[in-house]
């Protein structure tokens, strides 16, 4: 009987096992994840309490071409109502909460900009209408600032650009170029954000746990605490065959054999790796000092074996990849009252709002309420993140990366200009929680082809690579959708299943999408 190890618990790996049960006749009993801290979910983080204050680590972006995600989802009964599905669930909250932006930015003096217009100039459009259309191998090593002059990052656009998906100007071209591509669609209503999907609450709780709860009730084995060290080949011949898995907990050291016939997904680098929290009263600090298992088993993966990739291109400038987020807990309803009163939004059916020359290039979400499944009624949650985090701030004096909760709190609300009373009534209901994320963006950092190995890497017999740091074509990182093809594509190729995954949205094939894109240009 063959077995089928996870290296991570991540949402690359759950979906890997969802997949293996649902498509591939696999029994529960055979899978086995390991995970080296004490919580699953990866990237999906979110905890806390009304009384501590709800924290995590960021929000993912959802939309309807999530079709990998959404085929995925469609067969795991809700946690809320286990009569629908996830898919379901998520559909039915898009009708009740849809985005309509009406304040997406702000200026330094408080006013609100014109954001439907792109603002341009002749030069801008014909350098995007030309990394649209150029080919990704002319692209290596090269960033964004390579393609475009200082004014295209001046325009509304990249602020409502960057500030959706977190570009950053150093970032990858190749990775920009996916991006507009992949979501050209979403073009011509950038800046009212519509067609943009939030679950029913936070999104651990809204997909990973009912995900979980699946695994778990078909006898899917989870193993916390335990750090993969590396992994054993097959010595004497030019396949790449796994033979042991080299582990260590809080017993010692362990190896776990693998036969030919198993199969093992490494979930190789982390983009939440190393990521602290801070308090009120406390920074959290950023950790670079890159312990991480992920990135740890990876390294050594790749020494040697040019076809496992290049981690070094992603871990190796924090200063680059990384930014700081901040939960805000709230103990009294006058926070969203401003907030509705300043964007003209219902909590929740509003989108990001950033402020486009703040220091530290702020942007808030304001959730709809509850976010939490057992947040009590008269507490509220809200979201932000500082993309700059290396430079003071505009009302405080500090780098973002040094100040404590209730700091970026002061900061925010500078930007937001209440009065003084309604400032201190807000500053003294709130709790903010502020996570600093060393390697959050490190899958944007400048790369070129082999940086990323393959999901199946040539030469594999039972090897795959799962999540943001395996190579496949158009599909787009830093989303939930890559890594559930990710686990698709591994599933089908190692198990030789005359499957695929469903085809990446490709918007340019639509002459409506290329029209309203041309006008977006030109607004």
């Amino acid at each position: 009987m063959s077995s089928y190890t996870f290296i991570g618990s991540g949402i690359a790996s759950l979906a890997g096992a969802v997949i293996l049960l649902r498509d591939g006749d696999v029994a529960g009993k055979d899978i086995t994840i390991l995970e080296e801290s004490h919580q699953t979910g990866g990237a999906f983080d979110a905890h806390g309490s009304a009384e501590d204050g709800y924290f995590m680590s960021g929000s993912r972006m959802f939309e309807a071409m999530y079709q990998c995600t959404f085929d995925l989802l469609d067969g795991i009964p809700s946690a809320t109502d286990p009569t629908i599905s996830v898919t379901a669930e998520t559909n039915r909250a898009a009708k009740m909460w849809p985005w309509d932006n009406k304040v997406r930015l702000v200026n330094l003096d408080g006013s609100v900009p014109d954001a439907h217009t792109m603002g341009f100039t002749e030069r801008d459009r014909i350098d995007l209408i030309a990394l649209i259309g150029e080919p990704e191998s002319l692209l290596d090593d090269k960033r964004i600032t390579d393609c475009f002059e200082p004014h295209f990052f001046e325009t509304n656009f990249w602020m409502e650009w960057c500030t959706l998906f977190a570009f950053e100007p150093w970032h990858s071209a190749i990775e920009f170029r996916r991006y507009l591509r992949r979501f050209v669609h979403h073009f011509s209503t950038i800046d009212v954000q519509h067609d943009i999907y939030r679950t029913v609450y936070n999104q651990y709780d809204s997909i990973i746990v009912p995900i979980v709860t699946w695994l778990r009730d078909r006898g899917v084995q989870f193993r916390h605490g335990v750090r993969v060290e590396d992994l054993g080949f097959a010595a004497g011949n030019d396949a790449l065959t796994v033979t042991s898995i080299s582990t260590l907990t809080a017993d010692g050291p362990a190896a776990i054999p693998v036969a030919p016939s198993d199969l093992v997904f490494v979930t190789n680098g982390s983009m939440t790796a190393d990521k602290a929290f801070g308090s009120m009263t406390e920074a959290p600090g950023l950790d670079a000092t890159n312990h991480s298992g992920a990135w740890n088993l990876w390294e050594k993966l790749a020494q040697g074996r040019p076809a496992l990739g290049n981690p070094a291109a992603f871990n190796g400038n924090v200063q680059e990849s990384s930014w700081i987020s901040f939960t805000v807990t709230v103990k009294d309803p006058l926070f969203l009252q401003l907030m509705e009163r300043f964007s003209g939004s219902a909590a929740g059916t509003g989108g990001l709002i950033t402020f486009k020359q703040s220091a530290w290039l702020l942007t808030l979400s304001i959730y709809h309420q509850p976010f939490f499944p057992d947040q009590p009624e008269g507490i509220a949650v809200w979201w932000g993140y500082g993309l700059f985090h290396d430079r003071p701030g505009d009302y405080v004096k500090k780098k973002l990366v040094d100040c404590t909760g209730a700091e970026i709190l002061e900061e925010v609300l500078g930007h937001l200009r209440f009065s003084a009373p309604d400032s201190a009534a807000v500053l003294a209901a709130s709790n903010c929680i502020p996570c600093a994320m060393p390697y959050i963006t490190s899958q944007f950092m400048k790369r070129k082809m082999g940086d990323r190995p393959l999901v199946v890497p040539i030469g594999s017999t039972n090897l795959a690579f799962l999540g943001q740091y395996a190579e496949q074509p158009d599909d787009v990182v830093f989303t939930v959708e890559y890594s559930i093809r990710c686990a698709m594509t591994a599933v089908y190729t190692l198990l030789k299943l005359d499957k695929a995954p469903p085809p990446v949205y490709k918007g340019l094939h639509s002459p409506k999408v290329i029209v309203d894109a041309i006008r977006t240009l030109h607004r």
